[in-house]
């Protein structure tokens, strides 16, 4: 099982959502997944600078925690 927990946290890292759904939480990975391109459109309209960067690793981070630590 913590195999599938690492693998889960690093595929939703690099595309939020995407460990979720893998997993069969697909509801969950569909909101992450468009949450992630909410954020990176703001990002790219209003912050595209360091902090927009920021923002974004932290979104990447959270996705790729959560699917970690809940499967």
């Amino acid at each position: 099982m913590e195999n599938n927990a690492l693998a889960n946290g690093i595929l939703s890292f690099i595309i939020p959502g995407l460990g979720h759904a893998l997993h069969g939480n697909t509801k969950k990975g569909i909101m992450l997944f468009i949450g992630m391109l909410i954020v990176h459109a703001a990002i790219y309209y209003l912050a595209n600078n360091i902090l927009g960067s920021g923002i974004s690793t932290l979104y990447h981070l959270y996705a790729g925690y959560d699917a970690y630590k809940n499967y």
